[in-house]
Order: C-alpha cells, then structure tokens, then sequence
C-alpha cells in the first residue's frame, strides 16, 4: 500500500484548481500541516488522552457530516495505534508515514463510509509495514476490522516473487467477495497513491497506471464509486497521457467563463421547475479531464455548455419523471441522448434519468435527473449502502467471518453483483497466476452486461452475461463442467449455433448429450467470452489430449488446396492421409498475406490455419497437437475483416471509408454497431489488391481523429453474395 511520492502533475497542479478530479466544496489535505499534527498528537500528554487528536479533525469533521451520531471513540483508538506503530516511518516525499492512512481515511470518511470501514483505513498498512499483527488488530478492534485489515494487506515478495501482485489481487477479490468494503478500502488507498506518485521513476509511474487503468478504474466501475473513479481516470491520463492531459487542461483553462452558459440555462430551469410546483436543485456540474477529452473527440469545436452538465436533484422517484415531462415540454429535446436508469439501473447500482436539451441560442445542454438519494449512491456506490452486514444479517452471522451463511444457508448480502459472483467462481479454476492475472483483465473489459432467461425452469431463472457473450458462455454459467457434453441451444426458440451471440432479453436452452464422457472442441476457445468458459474448456483439453486428435490413414503424401470464401485468398496444407483436405483460416486471428502460417487439423479431419503467434496456436503446441505445413497461394490479394474502435463524433464514418480509399481498399461490408459510452465500432470487411499494404491501412486508419484502435476481427463477417 506504500507507493510513495509527490504527484504525476506539478505540485501547483497538485494543489490547484486544474487538479486533476478536483471537485467544488472537498478541500485537498495538506500533508505537511496533517505531518506537524501528527507528530504533536504522537507527542501530547496524558491531559488529552480522551480528546479526539488535532490530525484526525478533518476525518471526524467529514464523517460527522453524513453520520452525526457516530462514536469516535473507536477512531481515536485506530488512529493512536497507527501513529504510533508507523512512528519513525516516512514516505518518499518526506512525510511522516501516518499522513497516508490518513489521507485514505479522509477520502472514505467524505464518501460517506462508516465507522468500522475507517477503523480499517487507519489501520490498513499496520499489518503489513509494522511490527502489530492481525490478532492485535483482532483483539482491539474487532473481527470485522481485522477482516477488512487482512483482506487489503499485500502478499510478500519474498514468498510469491513475481506472483505476487496478481495474488494479492485474487486474495482483494475474495475478500470483497464476502465483504465489499475490502475493495473500498483498496480504491481510496491507490487514489491517494496515484495523487502522490511523481517522484518514483517514470517507468514505475507507468506501471502503476496501466494496473490502475486495467484493474482498479473498473473495479471502481462496477463498485459504483464515481468520485473515485473519474480522479483515477484523470491521474492515469496525466501519466499515460501526458501530451493529452496538457491540451485538455489549456483548453479548460482557455474556456474559464464557459460555465456561464450553462448557469444561464440552469436558472431558465430552476425557474420553469418553481412555476410548475416541482421542488428542485438544479446544479451545474463541470466535467473531469478524461470527460472533456472524449466530448472533443467525439464533438470537435466544444462550446461553452459542453464543458459540464447540469443536475437536477429531486426528492422522490416520481419527481424525476416529473422534470424530465417539464423539460421536454418547454426545450426542444434530443431524443438520441434519453437514457432511462431509473427503470432499469445499470449492474454497479447507477441510477438516474439522463436527457440533453436545445437552448434557444442552439446551445446543447446535458442534464442528469435524479433524486439525492440517487446521487450519494452515483457518487460513493457500495460505500454509500453502509455495512452490508448491521441489523439482522450482522446478528445471524455464524463465526468465521464476516458474510457468514443465514437461516437459508445463503450469504446474505445484497450488495455482492452478480459481476462479482462470476468471478469468484471462476477464479477458483485458474490456479495459475499468469492466467488469473489475464484473465481478470479481460474480464474486467467487458463493461457491459446482458441478462438472458433460461426456458428449462432452473434457477436462477435469468443469466446476467457479459455483452459479446455466446451460447457457449451460457452453456458454462448454467451447468459447469457439465456442459462439457453440449451439442447446441435453441435461442428464442429456435436451434442455434453454439457461436450464437446472445442479446438482451434473450431465451436460451442449452442441449447436452446423454454422453457424459464427451467433450469439447478446440474451436469452442473461439466462441468463449467469458473467464468460466474458457478456463473450463482449457483444462479439459489439457487433460484430454487424446480426444482432439484425428486417427492417422495410411501415411500417402499429398497436398490439399482450397481456397478460403471469406478471404478469397488460396491456402496449401501439405497432409498425409488426405489429397484434398479442408483449409480455412481461424476466426481467433484471421491470418492473411504474408503472415507467417502453421496448421492444425480439427474434427472432420479439416485444417484450420493460424497464425504463427497466436495464443490458440501455442495452445495446440503445448497438448502436443502436430502442426501442419501450409502455404499461402500465388495470389497477392486478400480479403480481412477489420475492426475500428472509435470515439463518436460527425463524419467520422466518411473519414473512415475516405482513409479506406485512399489506402486502395475496396468495401466489402460495413457495419456500425450503435453508439455505447460515447463510443462507436465499425467493422469492415475489406478487400485489398496487395495484402503487404495491410499495415499501412491500418495505420491510415488509426490516424482518423477519434479512432483509437483498428485491430483484425476475432469473427469476420461473411457477406451475402
């Protein structure tokens, strides 16, 4: 938890109002005062030995504001125990050590966490950087605290070497698993390390960032914890960004007066919602760095209300319904802008109703409806429900700790998402840290969720899927290692293939064979999308080596050629056994001229082609598959399928077919998925007259402004003929 230093920006920037996640009305902690406090508190007599100490005011201040009756006497206690086991310690940036315990303390205790979560911040790298133990902690706190302690406390180097990062993050995960605090805890503490992260070396600030930006950003995502979300996204674009960061904090600073006309169109509404006898706040909220990044990519030339939002906060759920009626009433709406998540939340707890309306003067402004209830979740997430376990759940916990099993034998906690119970369980079937470390990033890509409901009356009824997910991905959730034996699935009634992409609101019935000694296919890796399935699907190959492999005929030599529909480009495997084999390129890759080949055959006694560096093709390697010798044809040409993700803004699709053109290509087929977080895919299905002109496209193509990345398709589309 000791990742020591000043900040990523200068320290006026530190300390300034361009800060990066700097919001109105929190004041930044002075360290160096906190530090003099500190050392005072450590040395006061015993006069003030009942007093709340001098350095732990602005945490009792902040936690007072959101819980009045709240005993401090138990911070009291935490913060003498941390001061003065980290006595003597200090961090990079010269401070006393206690400054950061602290600081993370802080940042909960303004969130609104209560007071065992902030027992634990004070305490959480006691265990870990001190001579005190868990059962101190134990003793004098608490099991509650002492769980939350250990669930944040790092795994040492010394007894798992470079494992040990992913470890500790599995043990976080499952710590959080059965109390979510764990990871509040967590997120505060690498916050105020990244706001302090300037004097380590640049190559170590980059690490900590990409783990932050691929890990902890959305795990704060999916926890719901904005206010500490969009700071980290803001310290990670300084870092990893940096050329970026200074363009959008002088266009921020260039545009000071911009809020002006956002506070203009916030008085016509408070005004209008006044008339109609609808009791309202109407606030007007500034974006954060990353926010104002992607509006200008997505919009061009920003106007003075593109640089923040209004909010309107309510009282009562029918309110919101309320305003939003008077808003379309008396501004022009844009209809492509309404979002409704209220009636249908978003899975890390998000509520609210979102809408943009035309001004008069032709300025757009976005507005946020929601009621105050609504916003101390959108704001603090899981650290605004409190302990999961109060009352009754607290009361029929059996030992062992905390989310102990009640009457029904289940954990009884709503606050775990169903995001987290998948990768809990999956995560028990990856015993290999590499592949948990791979693993959970992936997983924690997906940053969208469908719900799909199964026909067959099991429980539970409805499967929440990440978004892209197949019917192999239901076949895994619904039945586990059974579904080893699936043969297909019927979807919406229908039969389909097990590399059916399941949409929201789908039907799905799963098929299994009576044979419960079948397995799967290799290709089945193709379709998995989720964690479960392919860790399953892996470790049974890996354990059934025998079971992919094809019966050899009489060794004859012979070549096959075929030429592949999708690519129209000519492929030669050299086979014994066969004259004419099956070719085809693997959807994982989709090689193409002239990358550099190799083979394997499948069931049916088809070879499937990938290219030399593909994860699939290692795969084959280490279950002792033997590759096959294939060749690309005379032809130069090639068909590919590519893939562009991109931030929305106007005319970016002719900008995109233009660099196309330009480049030679000819289209094949597009589609363009509609536009989700304000971001936009495009597929193209391209044909090329040279393939070794590939990577210029592609670049040609990152270099439309918005687009962030072109890759090859995983499934590149078959267009009609």
């Amino acid at each position: 938890m000791s990742a020591e230093a000043t900040n990523p920006v200068s320290e006026a920037g530190a300390t300034g109002p361009d800060a990066p996640g700097r919001r109105r009305g929190r004041p930044r902690i002075d360290l160096r005062r906190l530090g003099r406090a500190a050392l005072l508190g450590a040395t006061a007599g015993p006069a003030i030995r009942d007093r709340l100490p001098d350095a732990i005011g602005h945490v009792a201040e902040a936690h007072r504001a959101h819980h009045p009756e709240a005993d401090l006497a138990v911070l009291r206690r935490a913060y003498v125990l941390a001061e003065s086991s980290h006595r003597g310690q200090f961090r990079k940036s010269g401070e006393p050590y206690i400054t950061h315990p602290l600081a993370v303390t802080l940042i909960l205790a303004e969130l609104g966490a209560e007071t065992t979560t902030l027992t634990a911040a004070l305490l959480h790298d006691t265990v870990e950087d001190t001579e005190v133990t868990l059962d101190q902690v134990h003793t004098e706190f608490g099991e509650e605290v002492a769980y939350l302690v250990d669930g944040v406390t790092k795994l040492e180097k010394v007894d798992y070497g470079a494992a040990a990062e992913p470890e500790t993050f599995r043990k976080m995960l499952v710590a959080t698993g059965n109390d979510v605090r764990v990871m509040s805890i967590k997120l505060a503490d690498r916050l105020h390390n990244m706001r302090t992260l300037g004097v380590m070396r640049p190559e170590k600030q980059v690490r900590i960032a990409k783990v932050t930006r691929d890990v902890l950003i959305p795990l704060a995502e999916r926890l719901g914890v904005q206010a500490l979300k969009t700071e980290l996204e803001d310290l990670v674009f300084a870092i990893l960004h940096p050329e970026e960061y200074e363009a959008t904090r002088a266009l921020i600073a260039g545009n000071a007066g911009a809020g002006d006309a956002l506070s203009a169109i916030a008085e016509q509404v408070s005004g209008l919602l006044r008339e109609a006898g609808v009791g309202a706040e109407v606030l007007v909220r500034p974006r954060h760095f990353v926010s104002v990044h992607r509006v200008r990519l997505k919009r061009g030339d920003l106007r003075g209300s593109d640089f923040g939002r209004l909010l309107v906060l309510v009282a009562e759920d029918a309110d919101c319904y309320a305003v939003l009626g008077e808003l379309h009433t008396c501004f022009t709406p844009v209809v492509s802008e309404f979002k409704d998540f209220i009636a249908a939340p978003k899975f890390n707890l998000y509520q609210s109703l979102h809408t943009a309306v035309a001004a008069p003067d032709g300025a757009v402004a976005e507005v946020l409806i929601r009621t105050h209830q609504m916003h101390k979740v959108a704001e603090a997430g899981v650290v605004a429900l409190g302990n999961p376990y109060s009352g009754q759940e607290a009361t029929d916990q059996t030992p062992g700790g905390p989310g102990g099993p009640g009457d029904d034998g289940e954990r009884v906690d709503p606050t775990r998402p169903g995001w987290l119970s998948r990768l809990l369980d999956w995560q028990q079937s990856a015993p290999d840290p590499d592949t948990f470390w791979t693993s959970l990033r992936a997983d924690l890509a997906q940053d969208q969720e469908v719900t799909v409901f199964r026909t067959d009356g099991g429980t539970p009824g409805a499967l929440s899927l990440p978004a892209g997910a197949t019917c192999v991905d239901a076949a895994y959730a619904q039945h586990g290692e059974a579904a080893h034996s699936c043969l297909g699935a019927r979807v919406n009634g229908r039969l389909a293939p097990l590399s059916t992409v399941l949409q929201d609101g789908d039907t799905v019935q799963t098929l299994l064979a009576q044979d419960s000694t079948s397995g799967p296919s290799p290709q089945w890796l193709d379709h998995a999308r989720t964690p479960a399935a392919r860790i399953a699907i892996t470790g049974w190959l890996q354990a059934h080596p025998e079971a992919a492999k094809i019966p050899a005929a009489a060794p004859r030599p012979a070549a096959g050629v075929t030429t592949d529909r999708r690519s129209g480009t000519r492929l030669r495997a050299e086979l014994p056994g066969t004259d004419t084999p099956a070719v085809r390129p693997a959807g994982c890759c989709t090689p193409v001229p002239p990358d550099e080949i190799t083979g394997f055959v499948v069931r049916g006694g088809s070879v499937t082609v990938h290219r030399t560096a593909c994860a699939s093709a290692d795969t084959m390697r280490r279950l002792g598959r033997p590759p096959v010798t294939v060749h690309w044809g005379d032809t130069d040409a090639c068909r590919v399928t590519l893939v562009a993700e991109s931030f929305g803004r106007p005319r970016l699709l002719a900008d995109l077919t233009e660099a196309i053109a330009a480049e030679g290509a000819a289209v094949v087929a597009a589609t363009v998925e509609p536009p989700s977080e304000q971001r936009v895919r495009h597929t193209y299905t391209l044909q090329l007259p040279d393939a070794a002109g590939l990577p210029a496209l592609m670049r040609a193509m990152r270099d439309v402004p918005g687009v962030y990345d072109v890759s090859r398709a995983r499934h590149p589309a078959s267009p009609r003929p």
